[in-house]
């Protein structure tokens, strides 16, 4: 199975809980970079990883996938009894969401392995459990989420585009970026319409990424992506991507996000797709 890399198109920090977490207001896409997802009957728990960022992942004795395996086994009473095989594509650390969207994956293959007979509502009360992003990961289309992301309401549909994902080569945890956010929280913002690539553009521009500024004071060369980005040939709108440090253009062709693509420095690690909805 499947478990695509997930983009914020837009992010803004709208407010914060009693408890720290912080609100917000985001369009979530997902592209055609994905991790791959395998389960197979077995007499325990085990998770094999591989793939191009299989040695990130070298040093975590726990992870999201054998949290949702052990999650949803207690939920249905049984034990965790499931060889799992993680491919790794999607880099770690990089606001891509792939942990949370390879916890989804699990959730969903395990539930047909082991026949567990589980409303809709648990379920997604489950993956809430193991992480804001999982919901939306879950669902696995546009949307608009709020809350701290667990909060989903459909997206509009959105234009054909091409995508570029950079990212520096650096990762870039969460907790430190939000921690290192300064200013004021973003107003609550009617939704613009789009019609077509480049009113969508001008959308997602208006709203922006209110952790942009945290993040290159964290890794300055994230402004260094953006700015390849921004000025690429035919790209219609450049940003950073949840909390950073991966950053996307959106282009109306393939072609043209193919020609950016090659010209992105040796250094930093990149992927040109589809944005899907």
């Amino acid at each position: 199975m499947l478990a695509p890399a997930k983009i914020n198109l837009w992010l803004n920090v709208v407010g914060r809980r009693a408890d720290g977490y912080h609100l917000l207001d985001t369009l979530v896409a997902f592209t055609d970079l994905a991790d791959e997802i395998e389960a197979s009957p077995s007499d325990r728990l085990s998770l094999a990883v591989d793939g191009p960022f299989a040695g990130t992942l070298a040093d975590e004795a726990d992870n999201l996938v054998l949290k949702a395996a052990r999650l949803l086994a207690d939920r249905a009473g049984i034990a965790p009894r499931v060889a799992l095989r993680l491919g790794k594509h999607i880099p770690v650390a990089a606001g891509l969401g792939g942990g949370s969207a390879d916890a989804a994956a699990v959730l969903r293959l395990l539930i047909d392995l082991w026949r567990v007979a589980l409303p809709v509502e648990e379920l997604f009360d489950l993956a809430a459990r193991l992480g804001a992003d999982v919901p939306m990961c879950l669902a696995g289309r546009a949307a608009l989420a709020s809350g701290v992301g667990e909060r989903l309401a459909p997206a509009p549909p959105l234009p054909p585009c091409a995508i570029l994902l950079v990212n520096p080569g650096t990762p870039l945890p969460t907790p430190e970026v939000f921690a290192r956010r300064q200013g004021a929280f973003s107003p609550a913002r009617s939704l613009r319409p789009w019609t077509d690539a480049a009113s969508f553009a001008a959308t997602l521009a208006g709203h922006g990424n209110d952790l942009t500024d945290a993040a290159v004071a964290l890794r300055p060369e994230i402004a260094r992506v953006l700015a390849f980005l921004q000025t690429s040939e035919g790209a219609l709108h450049a940003a950073m991507s949840g909390s950073g440090a991966t950053c996307f253009a959106l282009y109306e062709t393939a072609q043209h996000a193919e020609r950016a693509a090659a010209r992105v420095p040796a250094a930093w690690w990149h992927h040109a797709g589809t944005l899907c909805g």
